[in-house]
């Protein structure tokens, strides 16, 4: 009887992952910008100052960025959708102008105070969604409107309640201790001070890219960016989602104002005037076009990390501030040409 010898051929060898496709996927995400940007700033300044990198320096340079960075990943939600909020800066004050209002003059419970400064947050933001959705108007023509609506509102109505520009003495509202802690309390970690507004920073990102990347939502976010039109004729809820976008960075707006108003117990009717460019600096450091339909809420993170970095490194240095400005300009510049080359890296490497 004839016997079947059969041999085993050998397992054929692994291949090592390709350094090449891994390179791709890396290049192709938004935020690697951001992130090459800030390991340059941070090093730069933990090379020529002393303090830079001590546990109350770094506290320093989150704190500075924490409330920027708040703003800024809401703001970047919104570009990656396609549009811009010129009153994201002023909504931070029209919030705490309102909850100081109630709470120092009218009496009211802070808790209470912040409902109806939410409240009144979400409605401007909705407004300002159903304005561009419904009238196909630039949002940054509609969101300059409302700028200038708000701005005049918190100086007129403060200064009539008051008969000043600003407002003090939250801290003797009732419903401060608990709203404080929630908003304005401090952790002390050796000698680094950690404020509520980086933890706030912290979960506002972590939520954010979670919903981006992770949901149905997201997706609609990068469709409504990409093409209107397109996400339109696929059954993306276009005003829907235009409308929540506006509505978010509405939201965001009003922890600021709450961080704000509750830490320093006083708000002044003209905060946050200008504040909107670095929230879209920010933005755009991170990752996102101009043009929508790209970039990262971690990117924005990223970019406000790198405006705290760079401003309280100038400090450390015993530079002039005004350097910063310099700063600024030719970050936004650099970021531009950055986002533009990655994006075109991008579309090259998914055909």
């Amino acid at each position: 009887m004839a016997t079947v010898t059969t041999t085993s051929e050998p397992n054929p060898p692994v291949t090592p992952p390709d350094r090449l496709a891994i390179l791709n996927r890396l290049i192709v995400r938004p935020e690697m910008g951001a992130l090459l940007g800030a390991l340059v700033v941070f090093l730069f300044f933990w090379i020529i100052t002393d303090k830079f990198l001590s546990p109350l320096g770094v506290s320093t340079w989150l704190d500075d960025a924490s409330t920027l960075g708040i703003m800024a990943v809401a703001v970047a939600l919104l570009m990656i959708g396609g549009e811009f909020d010129l009153s994201a800066g002023v909504m931070t004050a029209s919030t705490a102008l309102i909850t100081g209002l109630l709470a120092v003059h009218a009496g009211w419970n802070v808790w209470l105070a912040l409902a109806v400064s939410l409240i009144f947050a979400l409605a401007v933001g909705a407004l300002n969604g159903w304005v561009v959705m419904r009238t196909g108007l630039p949002s940054f023509i509609v969101t300059l409107g409302t700028f200038l609506a708000l701005q005049g509102l918190n100086l007129g109505v403060t200064r009539w309640v008051t008969g000043t520009v600003q407002i003090s003495g939250v801290r003797s509202a009732p419903g401060y201790q608990s709203a404080g802690w929630v908003f304005a309390s401090t952790t002390n970690l050796g000698d680094a001070r950690i404020q509520a507004s980086v933890v706030w920073w912290i979960v506002v990102t972590a939520i954010a890219a979670v919903v981006l990347m992770r949901t149905r939502l997201g997706n609609w976010i990068f469709a409504v960016g990409g093409s209107l039109p397109t996400a339109r004729a696929v059954g993306v809820p276009a005003m829907r989602t235009k409308i929540l976008l506006f509505m978010t960075t509405a939201f965001a707006g009003w922890i600021v104002g709450a961080c704000n108003l509750l830490r320093f117990s006083s708000v002044q009717a003209n905060q946050g005037v200008g504040l909107e460019f670095q929230y879209i600096i920010a933005a755009v450091v991170g990752g996102c076009l101009l043009t929508g339909g790209f970039g990262s809420v971690v990117g924005a993170a990223i970019g406000a990390l790198i405006f705290g970095m760079a401003r309280q490194g100038i400090v450390f240095a015993r530079w002039d501030s005004d350097w910063f400005n310099l700063f600024l300009g030719v970050l936004l510049l650099s970021a531009v040409l950055v986002n533009n080359a990655f994006k075109k890296r991008a579309e090259r490497v998914h055909r």
